[in-house]
Order: C-alpha cells, then sequence, then structure tokens
C-alpha cells in the first residue's frame, strides 16, 4: 500500500521499490533456518518469543529509513525475522489443538495474515493521509506486546517435551533423513507463494494504476478484500477436516482460476468489489489448510524445523513474483499481468497439491514418520487408543 509513496520520497520506480519484498522474502529462509532448528532443539516458546521481537524492532527502524539502500537492508533483516515465526508459531499451535479439528484451527491460524492485513488496510486509512507512510512502519512495531503474552501465559508444547532430540547430532541426521518430503514441501509453498504474493503485493498499485483509486479507495477495497480472506480461510480450513487437505487446496484454487475475469477485469467498481472479496476468499480459503497439511506431514523430531524452513524456502523462489509482475505490469499493463500471474500459478498449484502425499488426522507423537516421496494415495490417520 505505501509502495508508490517510497518510490517518489527515495526518487525510485515501482519495480525498484518491489524489489524491497522480494529482498523481504529472500531472506525469510535465513530466519527459519535459525529460529527452527532452535525450536526443534530448545523448544517453541523461546524462538517464538524472540522471532516476534526482532521482526517487531526492525519494522519500526524501516519507518526511519533515511535512504533507500538503508531501507533495503532493513527490508532484508525484517525478513530474517519473519521468517522464523511461521514455522514456530504454527508447530506450536498445531501440536496443542485436537487432531479431528486440526483443520479448522489451521483456518483460524493462517488468517492471522488476513487480519493482519486488514488491521494494515485501516491503518493505512487513518494514518497515510494524514502523515505519509513512516508512521505506518512505527505501527508495525506493536507486535512485540505479543512476547509478553506468550511469555505470561502461552505453556510450552508437550509434544515437543515427549520427542525432543538428546543432542545437536540426532536432530541433524533426522533434519537430513526427510530431504525428499522437505523437497516436495518447498515445491508446493513455491507455488503456494506465487498463489498469494502475485495475487496481492501489486493489488493496492494495480487499483490506483488502472482504477485512479484514491488512498481512501484503495485502503477500502484491501480490506473488503482480507473480509473475504479471513472467511475463505476459515471456512475452507474447517471442510479440509470432511474431505482432506489436497482436495479443498485443489476445489479453492479451481475457484479461484473461474474468478480471474470478474477480479483482473471488472466492468464496474460494483464487480471489481466483489471480484476482490471473492478471490482473496478462495487464495486464502487453499492457504487456510497449510499450516495443518505442512506439519502434519512433517516427523514428530523436525516438527518446528521442516514446515517452516520448506515455506520460507518455497518464498524464496517465488520472492521475485512482485518484481517479475511489476515489469510486466509496464509492458502490458496491470490487469494482464496480474491475471496471467494468477491463472499460471493457481494451475501449478493445483497440480502440485493434487500429486503429493496426505496424513490428514495423524496424532502426533503417536505416529511414525511419514514415508518419504509424493504418493497420492489416501492418508493414513491413526487415532489415540482409548487407553490415552
Amino acid at each position: 500500500m505505501t509502495l508508490t509513496a517510497i518510490g517518489r520520497e527515495f526518487h525510485r520506480a515501482d519495480a525498484a521499490v518491489a524489489f524491497s519484498i522480494t529482498l523481504t522474502l529472500a531472506f525469510r529462509p535465513i530466519g527459519a533456518l535459525l529460529f527452527g532448528v532452535m525450536a526443534d532443539r530448545y523448544g517453541r516458546r523461546l524462538p517464538l518469543m524472540l522471532t516476534v521481537i526482532f521482526y517487531s524492532v526492525v519494522e519500526v527502524l524501516s519507518g526511519l529509513a533515511p535512504t533507500f539502500a538503508t531501507f533495503l537492508v532493513l527490508r532484508a533483516l525484517f525478513g530474517i525475522g519473519m521468517g522464523g515465526e511461521w514455522g514456530v508459531g504454527a508447530s506450536l499451535v498445531m501440536e496443542k489443538v485436537p487432531p479431528a479439528r486440526r483443520g479448522a484451527f489451521s483456518g483460524l491460524l493462517q488468517q492471522g495474515y488476513a487480519a493482519g492485513y486488514l488491521l494494515a488496510a485501516l491503518s493505512y486509512f487513518v494514518v497515510f493521509p494524514r502523515w505519509g507512510w513512516r508512521p505506518l512502519f512505527v505501527v508495525g512495531g506493536l507486535p512485540a506486546l505479543l512476547a509478553l503474552y506468550v511469555r505470561t501465559k502461552v505453556t510450552e508444547s508437550e509434544v515437543w517435551e515427549t520427542t525432543r532430540h538428546r543432542d545437536w547430532g540426532q536432530l541433524g541426521r533426522s533434519i537430513a533423513g526427510h530431504w525428499k518430503l522437505f523437497l516436495y514441501m518447498t515445491l508446493l509453498m513455491a507455488v503456494m507463494n506465487v498463489v498469494s504474493h502475485g495475487t496481492q503485493d501489486l493489488y493496492p498499485t494495480f487499483l490506483e494504476r488502472v482504477w485512479g483509486a484514491a488512498p481512501g479507495g484503495r485502503a477500502a477495497l484491501t480490506a473488503l478484500a482480507m473480509v473475504g480472506a479471513l472467511v475463505g480461510g476459515m471456512l475452507c480450513g474447517f471442510v479440509s477436516d470432511r474431505i482432506g487437505r489436497r482436495r479443498t487446496i485443489v476445489a479453492a484454487l479451481g475457484c479461484a482460476l473461474l474468478l480471474i475475469p470478474l477480479w483482473a477485469f471488472a466492468p464496474s467498481l460494483l464487480a471489481l468489489a466483489a471480484g476482490a472479496f471473492a478471490m482473496q476468499f478462495m487464495v486464502q480459503g487453499a492457504w487456510g489448510v497449510i499450516p495443518a497439511h505442512l506439519t502434519e506431514l512433517s516427523p514428530d523430531g523436525v516438527r518446528g524445523f521442516l514446515p517452516g524452513f520448506a515455506y520460507q524456502c518455497g518464498v524464496l523462489l517465488a520472492g521475485s513474483i512482485a518484481t517479475v509482475e511489476a515489469l510486466l505490469a509496464a509492458r502490458i499493463g496491470y490487469a494482464w499481468a496480474m491475471a496471467l500471474t494468477a491463472g499460471v500459478a493457481f494451475i501449478a498449484c493445483s497440480a502440485v497439491a493434487a500429486l503429493g502425499p496426505e496424513r490428514r488426522g495423524v496424532v502426533y507423537g503417536a505416529a511414525p514418520a511419514p514415508s518419504e516421496g509424493t504418493s497420492s494415495s489416501l492418508p493414513v490417520v491413526r487415532r489415540p487408543s482409548s487407553s490415552r
């Protein structure tokens, strides 16, 4: 939402400022690696607190950057902090919720992203017209307060306490032993991130360049899209407990594919609003399944590391999508650039998800490690015994 304003202040083109998004995404695997192995060795709570505090501080500093070069360095550091949070947080939450309702909680967890985007849009609406883009990054430092909540109210994962590794060597061997699963999860996350970043990162710029939307209009439409994301993510997460993770992802992305004409080439403002809501309903509907799906695929001993690191390596592979989209838009226009990007991403992601494995409802701490590879066989569900 602040891309064009940052470009004006630092005298940079849209594509140059979009590179700061690419840079953030590219550095996220470093954070996933550092904080992920820490989570499997020392528990989930401490790394979660550290990563939230780190990226919150860097976010505030981004709003104080005196030059564009400094801004880029800070966005890279922000990526390190941001990269560690998802895997650690997802493993902690998914290890605490009932297996039969894991999809529903997964949808709720993942839509923290949409809720944050919605809050960002509201902050943009209030702050940007009065004080510009810099104070928005200061507001972005508020998540540091969540570390206090984790410290005082959140208990450690019982699954980690019963499956923790004795030493670093054992952890390293466990990580290396699941490299095939890691490659599949990275590929899935690469196409999933193209789906989300390809439909979201430049959408406010699309509204400004194509529709001439003022800051208030951009904030309103972005907020409406995130309401759709919130509803879609939670609903599809709930549905995935019934029909499975892969089927839910494929169904959501198939519907998203059909929505591209309404979303990118809307004939009226009302149609544009409907397309924004419906598109993010489906995109985040597919994403609502991901925390449950990745943590279920991951063995107990590497659940703090593997989902987050695979996620962020996928982000790294998809990280240039905003820059590519901006360059493509300079040639064929924002509407066509976004439509083509979304169409290819939806088809590719559906194929990767459909051909992969699934372990819906597996009981953490009680099941053997999943078989490596990408078999599309039906999930093996292990129920707890009556004595547990």
